[in-house]
């Protein structure tokens, strides 16, 4: 079965969870350039390295530090987020 709206094309329909890390089996690079916006808390955040719509948290990226694998340090964070595609397709 298929649980999209029939009302919207799945190309309009965000994924429950997505990752901006090529690393990651959450990553869609389809999905991401279409410039995902996150609204996290009711707030507009730029940061956002992963999100989970369902379990209600975002990993956002903190400051200019990195692991010591080059990657930027995250912290997870919970409250509600509203992904949204900024630009129509």
């Amino acid at each position: 079965m298929n649980d999209m709206p029939a009302d919207k094309p799945a190309t309009d329909v965000l994924p429950d969870r997505l990752s901006s890390d090529p690393r990651s089996p959450f990553y869609n690079e389809e999905v991401l350039a279409r410039d995902v916006g996150i609204r996290f808390k009711g707030v507009e955040k730029n940061n956002v390295e992963e999100y989970c719509v369902s379990e209600g948290w975002v990993r956002m990226s903190v400051g200019t530090a990195k692991d010591r694998y080059g990657n930027p340090m995250t912290i997870k964070a919970h409250g509600t987020v509203e992904p949204y595609f900024r630009t129509k397709a």
